[in-house]
């Protein structure tokens, strides 16, 4: 079989996007799971609001900082291995958090679970591009990054669920479980050829240095506007991921599994819809617009924000939750048109490098600072500020996105151009 007849093998394809989508999942869920149960996790360790925070933003330090190295690896070695291991690797730290007892050794497992999700999130994507044709990625990585939705909420309800009957350190251990079974079925996954669908002028080249692959990257209007815009729906993201349940349950006294049931839900129902309409409408407007990822994400974002500024204002639990929703369906709504637009951003020799440095910033910039900025704020005029300010970002990255379509008009090449 030709390395383009492999690539676009339909069986291949499928359980390549199947087994990965399903890792993402359990990516998201083991990330998030502290944050379904961080309100009993505060009352046994002591923490302020500011050391709970912490515990959002280690993860994300260590996250950020590790993605460039395993996307330097990605863009080099055989990457359905190294997926294998880095899910390995966080399910074991996931599962192990059960069994800490103190703070410090809460931290050093948070940061370890970020060691694992750092490599697994530069790599996938690529390997799911790999797989599928420009006029198809889309609606690929629709499915792939459901996972943020659906990913996020399972750790929030069965969390939730769990914690509620078992206590908080039973959910940590059913959260990690599953993600070492499916590390062995990554580990024989085929690796696709790279580039292999994509037009000649995205086809593999030599693999850059590492000075020569950040030099290209910036070079890339399109790569650099994405970017941005990502790591400012990215603050606003993870702290309303993190802070929402602990928000529910302090302002409303609701039980811990009541709370993250109804903001998961929420999220999960929101996910859904926004991601796979994201998808479609990304898809639908490039093929005629050459900015059209951008202009659904931006405007995404743009109607999100004043429903997230209004979030912690609204009288009960029923209206926040309903409100949430909304807020979340306009700001995923961006997932796969952004990532789409990274894709066909770079060229394939450089995509594992591009995503990873990609999160590197978005994290560094966004929910690495976002938890804790959250908690600061919370242990000095109230939560529901802290929460409300998080509109602010949402609304300067859709406004960044919108803007920059008037300019990847113009530019030759679209989204791939790249200046002198």
């Amino acid at each position: 079989m030709s390395p383009d007849a492999d690539a676009r093998s339909t069986g291949y394809a499928r359980y390549t996007l199947a087994l990965l989508a399903v890792l993402n999942f359990l990516n998201y869920a083991d990330r998030y799971v502290l944050g379904a149960v961080l309100e009993p996790v505060r009352a046994e360790f002591g923490l302020s609001g500011t050391e709970a925070g912490l515990l959002g933003s280690v993860f994300m330090v260590v996250y950020m900082c590790v993605a460039p190295l395993t996307g330097y690896l990605g863009d080099r070695a055989r990457r359905t291995r190294i997926v294998a291991l880095c899910a390995l690797a966080w399910s074991l730290a996931t599962a192990a958090t059960a069994l800490a007892g103190s703070y410090a050794q809460l931290l050093v497992l948070r940061a370890l679970v970020g060691v694992g999700e750092a490599g697994y999130a530069a790599i996938a994507p690529s390997l799911v591009a790999d797989r599928f044709t420009p006029d198809r990625r889309g609606r690929a990585l629709a499915w792939f990054y459901l996972a943020i939705p659906v990913g996020s909420a399972l750790g929030f309800v069965v969390g939730g669920l769990v914690a509620a009957a078992w206590g908080f350190r039973a959910a940590f251990v059913v959260a990690g479980a599953p993600g070492l079974v499916l590390a062995a079925l990554a580990w024989r996954l085929p690796e696709p050829p790279r580039g292999a669908l994509d037009s000649a002028a995205l086809r593999p080249a030599e693999p850059l240095s590492p000075r020569a692959t950040w030099q290209r990257l910036v070079r890339t209007p399109a790569w650099v506007v994405n970017t941005a815009a990502t790591a400012l729906m990215t603050f606003t993201m993870g702290g309303l991921a993190f802070w929402m349940p602990a928000f529910l349950q302090r302002t409303y006294d609701l039980a811990v599994d009541q709370a993250n049931l109804m903001f998961g839900g929420a999220t999960v129902a929101a996910g859904l819809l926004g991601t796979f309409v994201g998808g479609y409408l990304g898809d639908l407007r490039q093929r005629n617009d050459p900015a059209g990822y951008f202009v659904v994400s931006g405007w995404g974002l743009l109607v999100g924000a004043p429903c997230v500024l209004a979030l912690p204002l609204l009288a009960g639990p029923e209206a926040v939750v309903a409100l949430s929703f909304v807020a979340e369906f306009f700001l995923f709504l961006n997932t796969s048109p952004l990532n789409a637009a990274l894709v066909a951003s770079v060229p394939a020799h450089l995509r594992a490098s591009g995503f990873a440095i990609n999160i590197f910033l978005i994290h560094a910039f966004g929910d690495a600072v976002s938890p804790t900025w959250i908690g600061w704020v919370s242990d000095r005029v109230g939560l529901g500020v802290g929460l409300a300010t998080m509109a602010v970002p949402v609304a300067i990255g859709g406004m960044l996105l919108v803007a920059s379509a008037r300019w990847v008009r113009r530019w030759p090449g679209g989204l791939a151009h790249v200046r002198p």
